[in-house]
């Protein structure tokens, strides 16, 4: 017998967890400003990327003393270049609960050959924050985007620290109240939360960071695109809009368009409470349904921007193939498009609910969420 679909559709159907959707007011004609054709170096293209800075510092309420610098290879390309110039000055801890923090550990093992302390957790899980050494550097994930398990909060990391913390924020700038006392290195990309383009990344140090980065240089060679320092003076420029290298002006006018936005809609409370009322329609809808849960196993540890579920049917004998089945029918009628989970992560479903996307959106999809289970399980049994 046939399934009857919902009546109601999402207005925009794109919940992928990066590049993510693009602010509601997006349109590619604001983006008019662009000093297209004109070199980034010049009065225009400094302000524009000094706006960019200036503008996150106010919207994240990032403290006045910390640098904020616009960097190559998005994300990835911030917290690499952190690792390769601060690290190896004291003994490391390396937090791993989902692939990208597992990335970092071989980073730091593998590549820089470092002797560290790796803890790691399983999927849904976290480790033991209240047993790290922060008299050590720590790196971590604030928010594993791939199994969709955060940082509760800052309390477990000391003020009186000895080592730096290193925290890839990519998930969680925009979306989670950080606390920038307690990190001394944070990183995240524009095509994160407030759904930017890709390919630039925001490395922002506190003044412990700079302080190592003037006092210590590391025994590996750095490649000029890594280089913070000369001559044992941090680089300012690089944090006032003089680039390391070209960046887009296009993508840097299309973030200057989300962050105006995103004063708009209340600032860092505004992003954190439209993610949280995204994330809340996912809780409801899994409360209700028995089929269907959080991979994160602690409510406390549940991101609001990368939820990760998964399909608990006993009838489901092939998860991967169950969840990219779901997931098919769903792109299939321009529901819910890129949810299937990250490749290395268990099988299930991965939906973005960070603050540019719409809760109507969330609640328009969900009960085709659960059409498109009830057909597949209809056809697991046809086959039978």
């Amino acid at each position: 017998m046939a399934i009857a679909q919902p009546a109601t559709r999402p207005a925009n159907p794109r919940f992928s967890s990066g590049p993510c959707a693009k602010p509601p007011v997006f349109e590619l004609s604001k983006l008019a400003d662009a000093p297209l054709g004109r070199s980034h170096r010049a009065a225009v293209g400094k302000a524009k990327l000094k706006a960019a800075i200036e503008e996150t510092r106010e919207v994240l309420g990032i403290p006045a003393d910390y640098k904020i610098g616009i960097v190559p290879a998005s994300d990835t390309g911030a917290f690499e270049m952190a690792m390769w110039n601060l690290l190896g000055e004291r003994p490391v801890e390396m937090l791993a609960w989902e692939s990208f923090g597992s990335g970092w550990v071989t980073d730091v093992v593998k590549q820089l050959k470092l002797d560290a302390v790796v803890k790691t957790a399983d999927y849904g899980e976290i480790v033991d924050l209240a047993g790290v050494d922060f008299d050590k550097d720590v790196c971590f994930t604030w928010n594993g985007t791939t199994s969709g398990v955060r940082v509760p909060n800052g309390d477990v990391i000391p003020a009186d620290r000895a080592g730096l913390t290193l925290c890839d924020a990519t998930s969680a700038a925009f979306a989670m109240d950080l606390p920038w006392d307690k990190l001394d290195v944070a990183t995240f990309s524009w095509q994160k939360v407030l759904g930017g383009e890709a390919a630039h990344g925001m490395l922002i140090l506190s003044p412990r960071a700079v302080e190592r980065l003037e006092s210590y240089t590391p025994a590996w060679p750095l490649p000029k695109i890594f280089r913070l320092t000369k001559g044992g003076k941090l680089i300012d420029g690089i944090f006032t809009g003089a680039t390391i290298n070209t960046p887009s002006m296009l993508c840097v006018e299309d973030y200057l368009l989300a962050l105006d936005w995103a004063r708009a809609e209340g600032g860092l409370r505004g992003m954190i409470a439209r993610a949280d009322a995204n994330t809340a329609a996912v809780t409801a809808f899994v409360e209700a349904h028995d089929w269907i849960d959080f991979l994160a196993t602690d409510p406390a540890t549940r991101s609001n921007t990368s939820v990760c579920l998964k399909f608990t049917d006993t009838r489901i004998t092939d998860g991967a193939s169950f969840a990219k089945a779901v997931a098919k029918r769903l792109e299939t009628e321009n529901i819910a498009l890129d949810i299937v989970a990250y490749r290395d992560a268990p099988a299930g479903l991965r939906i973005w609910c960070g603050s540019t996307v719409e809760a109507a959106d969330i609640e328009a999809m969900l009960p085709w969420l659960a059409w498109a289970f009830e057909a597949e399980i209809a056809a697991l049994s046809e086959a039978a």
